[in-house]
């Protein structure tokens, strides 16, 4: 079986703006390509899961995400060769306001199962790191070993979570576990 980290994107992979769905917007956070460098060597996958209510709200359309991923891509691979790259990318366009409740927003654990099945990934042996508390849980409901909280985001602290205060910093913590 692999083994995986879990990713927000909004604050953790790129700089939170709200509701980010313009590529020529999207800015890479400081030491992101290196921690997915060092995650891939260490024998994990790295798979976002993010919540973009953007699309339920009528802001902007799922193709506007696509184009954001896109954009990351390129933009990790001309800074860390293709050993940066994301494995896998997936996003809810549900909001429980505007779509009802589903499955795969987090903190339900939808988007995890889904990787975890494409993938053959043991979530017993991986990894979630966000930015809020619905990344931390959705780790916990996956049944991920630990969630971790990077304060680039929204938060600076979480109970019961380990905390750090980058992507590079968070994978090192969890991979020195």
């Amino acid at each position: 079986m692999n083994k995986a980290f879990f990713l927000d994107r909004d604050g953790v992979i790129n700089f939170e703006i709200g509701y980010l769905h313009e590529p020529d917007k999207t800015e890479l956070l400081s030491g992101v390509a290196d921690a997915i460098i060092a995650l891939h060597r260490a024998g994990y996958l790295a798979v976002v899961v993010s919540n973009q209510a953007g699309v339920a709200k009528g802001y902007y359309p799922e193709a506007d995400t696509h184009a954001v991923h896109a954009r990351l891509q390129t933009m990790l691979l001309s800074t860390g060769g293709r050993e940066a790259l994301i494995d896998a990318w997936y996003f809810c366009p549900h909001h429980p306001e505007f779509t009802g409740s589903c499955s795969c927003r987090k903190p339900a654990p939808g988007m995890l199962l889904r990787a975890a099945e494409a993938f053959d990934i043991d979530l017993k042996h991986s990894f979630m790191i966000g930015d809020r508390m619905s990344d931390l849980e959705a780790g916990v409901n996956a049944g991920c070993a630990a969630s971790c909280l990077v304060t680039t985001g929204l938060l600076n602290e979480a109970d019961g979570f380990a905390v750090a205060n980058s992507l590079p910093e968070a994978v090192k913590l969890l991979l020195d576990r």
